[in-house]
């Protein structure tokens, strides 16, 4: 097992199935100056190992200001509370999913597809716009709202060693009932997704996709 993979100088993929525990989504550190973030924290199996392969990479003396959630599923979520307990980070969700991580939804946050029980997360930072910026370090990453998946899903973008790099993770779905997805919502967002024209996509299951035409092809996949 790698421990870590690196996309671009500042930005690196520290979780996921290869590389913390194998039910894992990807986890990616952003790196921006004199701060850091964090997307997803995987099921909390490994969250030691998590740990550890963000303190190969980044400074001592660089906090992680914030953790940043695409959606409320398990398997991106699960180990989100014992992050910020060793990093005392913030943790960013949109807030029509904050509200199954609160509330301690075991169904819609897909943690009874892997067997457990979800606790509840306190949601520090409440998105609740189409798009909102969150500084961080020297620099910004945007939030913009892509409903489907999940009510609340959001992908990442930031503008990162003379890149757009866009953290988009389940572009692929599922959809399911009890994640309470919506399919036309699910094609209007990946419309909008490829609109972004990014290019560098750090995706939640099928790894790393690098050009804008293998970006759109990608996505293109997957619309109807």
């Amino acid at each position: 097992m790698k421990h870590q993979m690196q996309i671009s100088e500042n930005v690196w993929q520290v979780g996921g199935t290869e590389v913390t525990a194998p039910e894992d989504a990807a986890a990616y550190l952003v790196h921006m100056g004199n701060a850091a973030a964090l997307v997803d924290a995987g099921c909390g199996d490994a969250t030691r190992a998590l740990i550890k392969n963000i303190r190969r990479v980044l400074p001592d003396d660089v906090p992680i200001t914030h953790l940043l959630l695409t959606h409320c599923h398990f398997d991106h979520t699960g180990g989100a509370e014992e992050v910020r307990v060793h990093l005392g980070c913030k943790i960013v969700a949109h807030r029509l999913d904050a509200a199954y991580l609160e509330a301690a939804d075991s169904h819609a946050t897909a943690a009874t597809w892997y067997g457990r029980r979800m606790q509840p997360l306190r949601i520090d930072i409440k998105l609740d716009g189409p798009m909102e910026i969150i500084p961080v370090g020297n620099g910004e990453i945007t939030a913009c709202h892509c409903p489907g998946h999940s009510p609340g899903s959001v992908v990442y973008l930031a503008d990162i060693d003379k890149q757009k790099i866009l953290f988009g993770q389940d572009i692929h779905g599922p959809l399911h009932p009890s994640l309470h997805s919506d399919r036309s919502d699910y094609q209007k967002s990946l419309r909008f997704i490829m609109d972004l024209e990014a290019d560098i996509l750090c995706e939640g299951h099928f790894g790393i996709f690098r050009g804008r035409e293998e970006v759109r092809k990608f996505i293109k996949a997957f619309m109807q």
